[in-house]
């Protein structure tokens, strides 16, 4: 139901609603035309007079103009004003304008209150039937109590059909709200994830390219040797070579339908050694000796796909990283398989280093975290006691080595 709404103290009703006016002007133009014709009930009434008539008849239509915007105090007037017509000689238009004030009050108030009216007109229609079968103890009874029923309870009983089926519809348009926003909620994590997949494996398979060439061209530029300017050029060329090659793999795998370019197979741990051999290649003029200790495959169980690319990212990026930073001495590569795990270690000297460095950004550490946190691993970072006192940077990753089943 509609509530006033208060202005400078005063209680204003709502205004009510242009459908309401115009059921209201035809209601009341209808009884007047009936009136004008003299049709109503002839016999003795306590007001027998023909003006009579019309004041029930305003006053229901007065209800109707108010059944959308007040619609418990219409049915409380229009009750008022269908008693009083039963004084009178009675009108048609009275009757059925009762009927859909009954309706209405129904459909447009409170769900409480329009739980309660269906029952409290069933209950009116049947103790007004019992009441008059024992008063005039005849057939004419039953016969008052289906009509009061009829512009009562079925009117109370189709408002509340109406209503649960307008309530239906509202709570199945709002679930599909909420289902497409859920659907949209899931699409945008989805890419989210999947950009922080492509950024990964972006990083991953170009970025020790490229800091082997800003490596080399640096030594190139600041060392006014020919032989080393030599050397640093074919390797620029070959990482520059390789590097091209993994970005058109990459742009194969991102287009939907690419006939030039052939998914490239996930890396696995058998080429670890040919990566150390890379790095040793590359960082022998920074004065760095790579150390490969791999004792994962002593059991001879496989490991699964996504645990080998794993583990096989940490090192490369790894490697990478003391490329970048390491100063010199031995990086050591650490792989050892546990009952159900896979440690990877990576260990790399710390302190100044002399000779060119490439700059780093930090996104190599965050794509790790990451790809351990997929595989409910552990992963740390950080700098460690070394046996002589002094300290290193250590890279440890701890993966599972079981297969997940969904159940899990």
């Amino acid at each position: 139901m509609a509530a006033g709404c208060v202005l400078d103290g005063v209680v204003r009703l709502p205004r009510p609603h242009h459908h309401d006016l115009l059921i209201a002007f035809i209601g009341l133009a209808g009884g007047l035309v009936l009136w004008s014709f003299g049709l109503y009930v002839d016999r003795e009434h306590v007001f027998g007079q023909r003006w009579a008539t019309l004041i029930p008849l305003a006053v229901m239509a007065a209800t109707e103009a108010l059944r959308r915007t007040t619609p418990r105090t219409a049915l409380i007037v229009a009750t008022l004003a269908i008693i009083g017509d039963q004084f009178t000689n009675g009108n048609l238009a009275t009757v059925l304008m009762f009927t859909d004030v009954v309706y209405a009050s129904v459909v447009y108030t409170t769900p409480a209150a329009a739980k309660r009216i269906p029952y409290v007109t069933a209950l009116v229609t049947v103790a007004l039937t019992v009441t008059l079968l024992i008063w005039w103890q005849n057939a004419v009874a039953l016969l008052v109590g289906v009509l009061a029923g009829m512009v009562s309870f079925l009117p109370a009983l189709t408002g509340a059909i109406v209503r649960n089926h307008r309530e239906a519809a509202e709570s199945a348009r709002l679930r599909a709200e909420q289902t497409a926003l859920l659907a949209e909620m899931d699409r945008a994590q989805a890419v989210g994830a999947e950009r922080a997949r492509m950024a990964r494996e972006l990083h991953d398979m170009v970025a020790n390219h490229l800091s082997a060439i800003a490596i080399h061209s640096t030594a190139a530029l600041s060392i006014d040797d020919a032989a080393t300017t030599r050397q640093a050029l074919t390797v620029i060329r070959e990482n520059s070579v390789e590097g091209l090659a993994e970005m058109r793999r990459l742009i194969g795998l991102l287009r939907d339908s690419s006939g030039d370019a052939e998914p490239a197979a996930a890396p696995t741990l058998a080429g670890l050694e040919a990566l150390v051999a890379q790095a040793r290649t590359h960082g022998g003029s920074s004065g760095l000796e790579f150390t490969l200790e791999d004792r994962h495959g002593e059991d001879g169980a496989p490991l699964p796909a996504p645990v080998e690319l794993a583990a096989y990212r940490i090192v490369q990026e790894s490697l990478t990283n003391a490329l970048k930073h390491a100063a010199p001495g031995v990086v050591g590569v650490f792989l050892a398989r546990e009952a159900r795990s896979l440690t990877v270690r990576v260990t790399s000297p710390v302190g100044d280093r002399p000779g060119p460095r490439a700059p780093g950004s930090g996104a190599g550490l965050v794509g790790m975290r990451e790809r351990v946190a997929l595989l409910g691993g552990e992963f740390e970072a950080g700098p460690v006691p070394d046996g002589d006192g002094s300290k290193r940077w250590q890279v440890r990753a701890v993966l599972p080595a079981e297969e997940r089943t969904p159940e899990s």
